[in-house]
């Protein structure tokens, strides 16, 4: 345990946040190495909301978005189901699976999520659109040494990747934030308006390092 809170401090030492606003993480082949781990000093969550930006012609299973501790691997994660309307989110390590999404190939989309400890309630939105409020686990926080990890599904603290659950697309505008934000703002976030930024992961600010193959460009999603 004192030398994952070692890595995580090192890593911390190491990142500069750096302003990623109209830029994107291009993840451009299928790899089980290639990722970008974020870094963040909140280690101690009661709730969490993420959201973020995505575009990708897959049509098998692949992760979006794994937040990792040494206890529990799978203790937030938003997940890409093989079914074209189907997603799963996981919050220490259970998971509901969200039907009836309009999800669509080649199409830039936004997702966001929640969880809050002390329901055990989870919801998911697509496009601004909201799922049905799930249960899923409660009673404890989510608790360090966190690593996020983009492009590939941890299996493992900070490893155990699949490559056929591997991210090949691109992803802009993630945002964390250690409590649940309201439906006005997820509202605001997917129509592209002001909204609160993240206050564990802010896209504007983002502390990140990448492994592998995987670039920043510019984010345009329209000319």
């Amino acid at each position: 345990m004192v030398l994952l809170l070692l890595l995580v401090m090192l890593t911390s030492c190491a990142a500069i946040p750096q302003d990623l606003s109209d830029k994107m993480f291009t993840f451009p082949q299928e790899t089980n190495t290639s990722h970008v781990r974020l870094t963040t000093s909140r280690q101690n969550l009661g709730a969490v909301s993420v959201c973020l930006r995505f575009f990708t012609d897959l049509k098998r299973a692949y992760s979006l978005f794994s937040l990792a501790a040494p206890s529990v691997i799978e203790n937030f994660l938003i997940f890409k189901r093989t079914a074209s309307d189907e997603f799963e989110v996981w919050a220490k390590d259970r998971y509901a699976i969200l039907y009836g999404q309009d999800y669509k190939l080649n199409t830039w989309h936004s997702v966001c999520s929640t969880w809050d400890a002390a329901s055990g309630v989870l919801q998911f939105w697509l496009d601004g659109k909201p799922s049905s409020r799930k249960f899923v686990r409660s009673g404890s926080n989510i608790n360090g040494p966190i690593l996020i990890v983009l492009g590939q599904d941890q299996d493992s603290y900070g490893g155990g990747f699949d490559i056929k659950q591997s991210f090949v697309g691109m992803m802009a505008d993630l945002h964390m934030w250690d409590y649940v934000i309201s439906p006005c703002e997820i509202h605001s976030y997917s129509e592209q308006q002001i909204f609160t930024l993240g206050n564990v992961l802010d896209w504007s600010a983002l502390e990140f390092q990448i492994s592998g193959k995987v670039l920043i460009e510019d984010y345009k999603k329209t000319c």
